[in-house]
């Protein structure tokens, strides 16, 4: 029964993400000051809240290795709702985009890194990795502000920030479930915390402006990214290992090049959603009118 609610929770989950991206990517090419007073912005986001809870409380009924695969049920359910959304079909090179991708990023969840136990980061480690993200964030963040730059970059900084924090949610939410709330007065969760909200928020608008140029590339790129991260850092810092050694090493690069085959053409094979109405068009002024007031 548990592992039951614990699927329910991970395809309601994988519904609001999936919700939430089509909606922001309808907005990308308003600018923010614009976007923070629409509504529909914010519907986005509360969505995007709703999945992201509803991950967290799906790790109370399930481990990890069941929970994590499936984000990628959020690619699975975004693409086709976005062209219904845009009245039309989806088209076999994005249908094969996502087969591809989703099976890529299967290949890697199935064999990322194991361990028998639970390891929290340390204080040296917790500020490495900070460091670490926050120089790697700016460098994607700055080629992808670029002019005529690529949405993948950051679609990519989006999955590296939502990655990272996951991997500090795990070190925060054991210091917690064994120590109390008390442990939020410790200054290395206390910081790891505060990390989590910057990098949730980072993520958040890294993901608005990686739809400027469609949806499935970007969010193929950011659901790679995300469990590629926190599996670097369980296999870095964590002590975790491939499942299966060398064999399982190769089988999850070849799995990597094959989700990479499944962005390739779901970025050639993704047009860009019509944005949303936000105010009728002005009337255009008949030529006659034009001449009288010559």
């Amino acid at each position: 029964m548990s592992l039951l609610i614990a699927v329910l929770l991970c395809i309601a989950s994988a519904a609001g993400y999936a919700a939430g991206a089509v909606l922001q990517e309808r907005l990308a090419q308003r600018p923010f000051g614009v976007l923070v007073r629409m509504p529909v912005w914010w519907l986005a986001i509360a969505l995007n809240g709703v999945g992201a809870g509803l991950h967290v409380v799906a790790l109370r009924y399930g481990p990890l290795s069941l929970v994590q695969p499936f984000g990628v049920l959020t690619l699975v359910l975004a693409v086709p709702l976005a062209a219904m959304l845009a009245r039309r079909a989806v088209t076999r090179v994005e249908s094969r985009g996502i087969g591809l991708t989703v099976a890529g990023l299967v290949g890697i969840l199935v064999l990322a890194g194991t361990t028998s136990s639970i390891v929290v980061l340390t204080s040296a480690q917790l500020v490495g990795l900070l460091l670490v993200t926050a120089a790697l964030l700016t460098a994607l963040g700055g080629w992808s502000a670029v002019p005529g730059a690529s949405g993948l970059l950051a679609a990519a900084a989006a999955g590296v920030a939502f990655g990272v924090s996951s991997a500090l949610t795990q070190t925060v939410a054991v210091h917690v479930t064994e120590d109390g709330l008390g442990a939020l007065l410790s200054p290395d969760v206390a910081i790891a915390a505060l990390a989590i909200a910057a990098l949730s928020t980072a993520g958040m608008l890294f993901t608005q402006r990686s739809y400027r140029d469609g949806l499935g590339a970007p969010l193929a790129v950011s659901t790679l990214a995300n469990p590629v991260a926190a599996a670097a850092i369980g296999l870095v810092l964590l002590g975790e290992q491939i499942t299966g050694g060398a064999l399982g090493a190769a089988t999850a690069l070849a799995s990597a090049l094959v989700a990479a085959v499944g962005v390739t053409l779901l970025t050639r094979a993704q047009p860009a959603a019509p944005p949303l109405a936000v105010s009728p068009p002005e009337p255009a002024i008949p030529a006659a009118a034009v001449m009288h007031h010559a």
